[in-house]
């Protein structure tokens, strides 16, 4: 802006000064050789004066319109008017007219400087069109054209106040012909004047809502609820007729969560809940982040988790305070409106909200905890039953086929719940795959051979494979034994003798219902239970998310410590749950913990991918591997000594290198692409600030974002 000014200037003072050059070949090409006295710029007559006039308006005006070309002084001054509403933007502009007008007429003004060469070069001019200075003594001519360049001096600063704009609104609002209400909002109507709800004539309901707002009755809850159930309800009559007779009873607090919250205690992120996005940080003014990434926040939402999300990060990296806790609690948030269903798995201390902030509390080894767990995910099927059982025993031991497992277990638990009419507890269970004759038999008898002989001879099955190469019941047993403690002796059906207060939870609720779960695993003695139970919750989540009806809300899983669950078959179906509208976001503290060749897979199916600070170069080699490379556009530059041939060009050569102390060169520069990776496994593992991460994106829908620094503090 201002470059392109001070040239102008100095090529106007230039021209004042009379040391511009070719000025008189300009005047003596476009004029009469007899304006000018012999042959130089002096003039003659009152012509040449007046074509001098005419010149420096010509010039004045093709320096003013270069600067502002140039110098981008249109977009410049709306970038700085559209900060201010119409009426101000109009009088800034306003302003800049006067002080433009000023210049252009300073007598008008009552001012002493002299006037810009506007006026009097198109007065000159039209006396040398019409041959004289008598057609300017006539008001007729001469006031018009005054008007006329008063116009044109002000009509850049009416478009960029857009005074037309603002007259013709003051004009439709003073109108007595205008109707008092539109039958549709208008297109730029505030959002918190509910305009989709007044399109479709919904006043009253929209005047309510309004109102409910004004009074502090509603938050970013219930705005967000109520405008999904709105736009649910686009194309059944019957449901837009109950949501508008709610709306007008019950206000703010129409269709709220089936819990009757309305908001989650202790908010600590920051959250948007009408678009669904919770901001996690901000992206660095990296080398390796574009320059439309620079400082701009980075927040998450649901059709980016719906693609699932790993994060790896040493312990105290803060994966859980930047990134798993403030995703549960918009994920929790969205919940309320009908959105999202979270299932949250952790440590009992981790910090993934207050207990209040969800429906269903689960404290595995606790025994004050409200609810248990159903260790059959709600299953009527032994054999999907038997299959995620399966994962979670055995999933991750090399030596034992998870399939011979999982029909091993649908061998004992089909027969027992044909028998009692549920599958069987873990002491129950164990005894079973122990071989226990007493036990074995005690079931055999209760399946009679005319009612269940599919039963019978699934049973018969396992009986006659007990004690051979191919019997998994040790196996199985032993894994169970985890379970089958003193701490967990009231949980997974272990306590359903107790009576109606025995709630157990089915993790199948989850893919029907928007609901918040949190489960909370057993700590200190007890790790590898805790291990068995996040790997058995995944299967189980994987199982029960399959060909959901309807889909219409996002079931997610957070496992604030994945370590163990990983294994083939859940890496296997993680690449199924996109098409579900179900995601999983995985927190490991480093890919050790996961058998090394799954570390492929397991970056393959998910979509989000986050490194922290501190990961180790065995960690950022996977990380690099599954990012690719770029190609980047590289500059070389070589120097070369040059060797006169000449003994005048060697004596100054020898001269130059004797006063400078260095040779005399050339440089060679060669500019070629080459292939790059994005990060290399060293960049991860020691460029990565503390407090930050390098985090990929990818949208359900097919968008994707390349890895790039991010700033996690605050």
């Amino acid at each position: 802006m201002l470059i392109p000014m001070a040239v102008g200037l100095l090529i106007w003072s230039a021209y004042r000064r009379g040391t511009l050059p070719y000025v008189w070949l300009v005047l003596q090409t476009f004029t009469p050789s007899d304006w000018w006295i012999g042959g130089t710029a002096k003039p003659s007559g009152w012509q040449g004066w007046a074509a001098r006039d005419v010149l420096s308006g010509v010039l004045f005006l093709g320096i003013t319109v270069a600067v502002g070309v140039l110098g981008s002084w249109g977009r410049i001054a709306r970038y700085y008017l559209d900060r201010f509403r119409p009426p101000a933007r109009a009088a800034l502009a306003g302003a800049g007219a006067l002080i433009a007008l000023a210049f252009v007429w300073p007598e008008a003004f009552g001012l002493g400087w002299d006037k810009l060469p506007v006026a009097i070069p198109v007065l000159q001019l039209i006396a040398l069109v019409t041959g004289g200075y008598d057609v300017l003594t006539s008001p007729f001519v001469v006031y018009p054209v005054y008007a006329v360049i008063t116009a044109l001096v002000v009509w850049p600063f009416a478009r960029v106040g857009e005074w037309a704009a603002l007259f013709k609104k003051l004009r439709a609002r003073s109108s007595p012909d205008v109707m008092p209400a539109p039958v549709r909002a208008a297109p730029g109507a505030s959002r918190s004047q509910w305009p989709e709800l007044r399109d479709a004539g919904e006043h009253r309901a929209a005047d309510v809502l309004v109102g409910e707002l004004a009074a502090g009755r509603m938050n970013d809850v219930d705005v967000a609820r109520v405008r999904r159930v709105w736009q649910d309800t686009d194309r059944d009559a019957v449901r837009r007729a109950a949501l508008v007779e709610a709306l007008l009873e019950q206000g703010a607090a129409a269709y709220a969560h089936p819990s009757g919250d309305r908001d989650v205690p202790n908010r600590r992120a920051t959250h948007d809940l009408l678009v669904g996005q919770v901001r996690i940080g901000r992206y660095t003014d990296a080398e390796r982040t574009p320059r439309a990434y620079h400082g701009a926040g980075l927040a998450l939402d649901p059709g980016l988790l719906g693609t699932s999300l790993l994060v790896v990060g040493p312990s105290g990296a803060g994966k859980t305070r930047a990134l798993v806790a403030p995703v549960v609690e918009s994920l929790t948030l969205q919940a309320l409106t009908g959105a999202c269903a979270v299932v949250a798995v952790g440590a009992a201390a981790a910090p993934l909200g207050p207990e209040e902030a969800y429906d269903v509390v689960v404290r595995l080894g606790d025994p004050t905890s409200p609810y248990d767990l159903d260790l059959y995910a709600g299953s009527t099927d032994p054999d999907e039953a038997a299959a995620f059982l399966a994962e979670g025993l055995v999933g991750d031991m090399a030596g034992v086929e998870h399939q011979r497992a999982a029909t091993a277990l649908a061998q004992l638990i089909g027969p027992y719940r044909t028998a009692y009419g549920r599958f069987p507890t873990v002491p129950v269970l164990r005894e079973l795959l122990e071989a226990r004759p007493e036990t074995l038999q005690a079931l055999l008898d209760l399946l009679p051979e005319d009612e269940a002989p599919v039963m019978r001879r699934e049973l018969d099955s396992w009986i006659r494979r007990i004690g051979t190469a191919t019997d998994v019941g040790p196996f199985l047993a032993e894994r169970l034994a985890l379970l089958d403690r003193p701490v967990f002796a009231e949980f997974f059906g272990g306590g359903q003798e107790g009576g109606p207060d025995v709630r157990p939870f089915s993790l199948r609720a989850v893919a029907q219902h928007p609901m918040r779960v949190r489960i909370s695993l057993p700590q200190g003695s007890h790790e590898e239970a805790a291990r068995l139970l996040t790997r058995l919750l995944l299967a189980q989540f994987q199982h029960v998310t399959r060909d959901r009806a309807g889909r219409g809300h996002l079931a997610c899983l957070v496992l604030d410590e994945a370590a163990g669950a990983l294994t083939p078959g859940t890496v296997r179906g993680l690449q199924r749950l996109r098409p579900q509208n179900a995601a999983v976001v995985l927190a490991l503290r480093t890919l050790t913990e996961v058998p090394e060749f799954l570390h492929g897979p397991l970056l393959a199916s998910v979509g989000c991918r986050m490194a922290m600070a501190g990961v180790s170069t065995w960690d950022g080699g996977a990380f690099a591997g599954a990012w690719g490379t770029e190609r980047v556009e590289t500059t070389e530059v070589a120097h070369h000594t040059v060797f006169a041939d000449q003994p005048m060009t060697r004596a100054i050569h020898a001269l130059r290198k004797l006063v400078t102390g260095k040779a005399v060169t050339t440089e060679a520069v060669t500019v070629r692409e080459v292939e790059r990776e994005r990060w290399s496994a060293s960049d991860l593992a020691h460029a990565v600030p503390p407090g930050h991460a390098v985090l990929s994106l990818s949208h359900v829908r097919g968008e994707h974002v390349p890895p790039m620094l991010v700033d996690l503090r605050g």
